[in-house]
């Protein structure tokens, strides 16, 4: 296989091409925990993580009533919380993402209800006036919300985290590749794709099925092709995998894998390293750590297309 670019890696045809291999991509692994530490440390890194906080963490309940009402829902907040903490305006006719938000008021110690409904119930406690109760949740309440893409206003910070580099080639090879690879791709119109902000998503399907993988077309081919990579990583090494703890680490062994398979062919996938930072409780260090699993499949997706 050939691509356009002329960085593209190669390693002799000899019987220590497997060593060379994975020396270098032991290398390009160190290369990456260099990257994703520096990327967690910058101005730009520090300012994204700053806004995100500023965006509550919905419950699961509230996460499904948002996916079920607005499936491309990434970034949700009140209509007040737009104004104030963003300087961003919900657009005339958006209607609202319902949602259920917590009441807190004082609470009666034994019944656990508000003043008004403890006045109105059987509990016989008095043993301290509701001036001096504790706040608590005493119930929920209908509460609007809006995604980002409902609203106009200031941008917000965006992490670079897109491949770069001439790849034509290289999708058209990983797309001729998927049967080596027993899996089945597919490329999806940004018009008809249903997964919302999702680059790419790995669908495991009954054991005598194959991976299906689906990508979102871009003009960047370099990205596509880096998101294919990610896809097929997820696909040999984590159909077996149902741990939610082990999510992070899943995708940091995926994105490795795409940035050496990537990086191999000539591509610039050093923002990969502002993706690695961006997930929750990740750590480098799982790069080192599963430096084994990383390499091998990296150096089988390598062969493939070469093939």
């Amino acid at each position: 296989m050939t691509t356009s670019s002329s960085n593209q890696e190669s390693f002799d045809d000899s019987d220590t091409r497997h060593d060379e291999m994975h020396r270098t991509i032991e290398a390009w692994a160190e290369d990456l925990v260099d990257e994703v530490e520096t990327a967690a440390s910058s101005d730009q890194f520090k300012e994204w993580l700053d806004v995100q906080s500023r965006f509550h963490n919905y419950s699961h309940r509230n996460t499904l009533l948002i996916n079920l009402q607005c499936p491309t829902a990434i970034r949700v907040a009140g209509y007040r919380t737009w104004q104030t903490e963003f300087d961003r305006h919900v657009k005339e006719g958006e209607s609202a993402i319902w949602i259920w938000a917590p009441i807190i008021a004082k609470q009666c110690p034994e019944c656990e209800n508000s003043p008004s409904y403890h006045e109105r119930s059987d509990c016989e406690y008095d043993d301290t006036p509701p001036e001096e109760w504790s706040k608590g949740l005493v119930g929920f309440r209908p509460a609007p919300v809006f995604d980002i893409s409902q609203t106009k206003g200031e941008s917000l910070p965006e992490l670079e985290t897109e491949a770069t580099g001439e790849a034509d080639e290289l999708v058209l090879a990983l797309l001729k590749g998927a049967p080596m690879l027993d899996m089945e791709v597919e490329v999806v119109s940004p018009a008809e794709w249903p997964h919302g902000d999702a680059r790419g998503v790995c669908q495991y399907r009954s054991p005598v099925e194959r991976p299906l993988i689906k990508v979102r077309d871009r003009e960047n081919s370099a990205d596509l092709a880096v998101t294919t990579v990610h896809e097929y990583a997820h696909a040999l090494l984590h159909g077996d995998v149902d741990d939610k703890t082990e999510r992070s680490k899943r995708e940091v062994e995926a994105e490795a894998v795409a940035y050496v398979v990537g990086r191999y062919c000539g591509l610039d996938t050093s923002r990969s390293a502002f993706y690695l930072a961006a997930w929750e409780s990740d750590d480098p260090e799982v790069v080192r750590e599963r430096l084994g699993r990383i390499s091998r499949t990296a150096e089988e997706l390598i062969d493939v297309l070469e093939d």
